[in-house]
């Protein structure tokens, strides 16, 4: 198992990013959270198989028909993610 942390940016709060986050992240079988950010990113902490997050990845470049991200940063995440999605 793995985790990453990705902060993405562009057109992202208010857009239902989050909730289709999560909604793509558990078909992936992945476990984490999905937060706005004070800052207008979003922040996604997922844990699971390294190719799902792999595919998460891709999937958080293009997220729901509203938003327009113009970047996805991942790092590492040190420390296991939350058991569930949960809204934040």
């Amino acid at each position: 198992m793995a985790a990453a942390r990705f902060l993405v940016s562009g057109v992202v709060q208010g857009v239902f990013y989050r909730a289709s986050t999560r909604a793509r992240a558990r078909e992936l079988g992945l476990t984490g959270h999905a937060l706005n950010l004070p800052d207008g990113r979003v922040e996604v902490v997922a844990h699971g198989e390294a190719q799902a997050l792999d595919a998460l990845e891709r999937w958080l470049w293009q997220g729901p028909p509203a938003a327009e991200v113009e970047g996805v940063e991942r790092a590492p995440f040190d420390g296991e993610a939350a058991r569930s999605f949960i809204t934040g």
